[in-house]
C-alpha cells in the first residue's frame, strides 16, 4: 500500500490541480543562494503554504493525535529538536536524530539514508512510522474531510478535497518556505557587511582552509548532499543507507547533514549520541572509527583550544536568529 501511494503521489494521477484558481507565491531568496526548483503540479502559492502550514502543526497526522511535525521540528531549534531522539505515539522511540528543516526545500535527497527525491513522497514516512506518527493517511484524509476549514482551505489550494495528494503537496509547499540565509556568515559573506569579530573570522579560516571542512560541509548550504560513514561506531545498531540499497558498500553510510544553525540542533549525529560541538570537534580530530566504509577524508589532526574555541565561535556564526522567530514560519493554532 506504501508503495502504490508513493507512486501515486510522484505520478501526479490522483488529481491535477486548476492554476487558474491560486495565486502565485515568490520565495524570498537570501544573496548568495540559488534559485529553488520548482517543483510541477505544485508551484507554491500562499493557499498552499497556508494549508500546508496548518497541516504541519496539526497533531491530526497522529494516530492518537498527540504529533504533529513540528513536535520533531520546532522553530526555535531551527525545525530541530534537542532530543537525541524524538518519541513518537505512545512514547515510541525510532532510531534517528530529527534533522533541521532550515533549507530542505534544497536537498536533492531526504532522509539520513538519503534515497527519496522529493519532499511529497518523504511525508508518507513519518505518517506511516510506527515509532512516529503510525497513522495511515487514507484515514487522516478522511478526517480532514470532515472539518469545515481544511475542506476550504483544499478547494482553494488545489481545487481538491482533502486526501494524500493535496495533504503531501501542501506540507511540501510550506517546507519549501523555510529558507534559513540571515546569519552572522551570510552578513559577512555575502551581503558584504563586517560583522564578524577576528575570533570568529580565525575559526572561518581554520573551517575553510587549514581543516579544509568544506570536502564535507560545502556550499551555501554547508553540505555535499551525499552519504558517508564519520566512523562513530565500529559496528553500527542502524544500517544507514545500506538498509534501503542492500549493498554492503552503503552500510552505516549517512547523508552528510547541513551546518546552517549547527549550534542550536544537538545533540549531534544521525543517532543523537554527541551533545556537543567541543564534542563533535574531538570526534573528528581523532579521525574517527575503524569501519570498513569509513571516508578516507577523515584523518587524524591536531587543534589547540585557543584553535576549537575559534572554530565553535565561526559555527555559532551560522545562527539565523531571523529565522528563528519569523512569524511566517509559527503556530497558526497559536496566532
Amino acid at each position: 500500500m506504501f508503495f502504490f501511494l508513493i507512486f501515486l503521489l510522484s505520478c501526479g494521477i490522483i488529481r491535477q490541480n486548476n492554476k487558474d484558481e491560486v495565486g502565485p507565491y515568490k520565495l524570498e531568496i537570501p544573496e548568495g543562494f540559488p534559485a529553488m526548483k520548482s517543483t510541477e503540479g505544485n508551484e507554491l502559492t500562499q493557499e498552499r503554504i497556508d494549508l500546508g502550514r496548518m497541516l504541519f502543526y496539526d497533531p491530526i497526522l497522529s494516530r492518537d493525535s498527540t504529533i504533529s511535525c513540528a513536535s520533531c521540528h520546532n522553530q526555535a531549534l531551527a525545525f530541530a529538536d534537542d532530543r537525541a531522539i524524538t518519541p513518537g505515539v505512545e512514547g515510541r522511540l525510532a532510531k534517528r536524530n530529527a534533522p533541521t528543516l532550515a533549507n530542505v526545500g534544497y536537498n536533492p535527497t531526504l532522509l539520513f539514508d538519503g534515497h527519496l527525491e522529493t519532499l511529497e513522497m518523504q511525508i508518507l514516512v513519518p505518517i506511516g512510522e510506527h515509532a512516529e506518527m503510525a497513522f495511515n493517511i487514507i484515514e487522516i484524509s478522511k478526517l480532514l474531510q470532515e472539518d469545515s476549514t481544511y475542506v476550504r482551505m483544499s478547494y482553494s489550494a488545489y481545487n481538491w478535497k482533502p486526501d494524500a495528494f493535496v495533504i503531501t503537496r501542501a506540507i511540501s509547499a510550506f517546507e519549501r518556505t523555510l529558507i534559513s540565509g540571515d546569519s552572522k556568515f551570510d552578513q559577512q559573506v555575502y551581503q558584504g557587511k563586517n560583522v564578524m569579530n577576528k575570533a570568529e573570522k580565525r575559526g572561518m579560516d581554520l573551517f575553510f582552509n587549514e581543516l579544509n571542512c568544506v570536502e564535507c560541509h560545502s556550499g551555501f548550504n554547508f553540505t555535499n548532499y551525499t552519504t558517508t560513514n564519520n566512523g562513530l561506531y565500529e559496528v553500527y545498531a542502524d544500517s544507514g543507507r545500506q538498509r534501503v540499497t542492500r549493498l554492503e558498500s552503503d552500510r552505516a553510510l549517512f547523508k552528510v547533514p547541513t551546518l546552517r544553525n549547527i549550534a542550536l540542533t544537538a545533540p549531534y549525529m544521525h543517532d543523537g549520541s554527541i551533545a556537543t560541538l567541543e564534542e563533535v570537534i574531538a570526534h573528528y580530530k581523532s579521525g574517527g572509527v575503524i569501519h570498513k566504509n569509513k571516508s578516507d577524508k577523515l584523518t587524524p589532526f591536531t587543534l589547540s583550544e585557543s584553535q576549537t574555541a575559534d572554530l565553535i565561535k565561526f559555527l555559532n556564526c551560522l545562527t539565523d536568529k531571523e529565522f528563528l522567530k519569523n512569524k511566517k514560519f509559527r503556530n497558526p493554532f497559536e496566532d
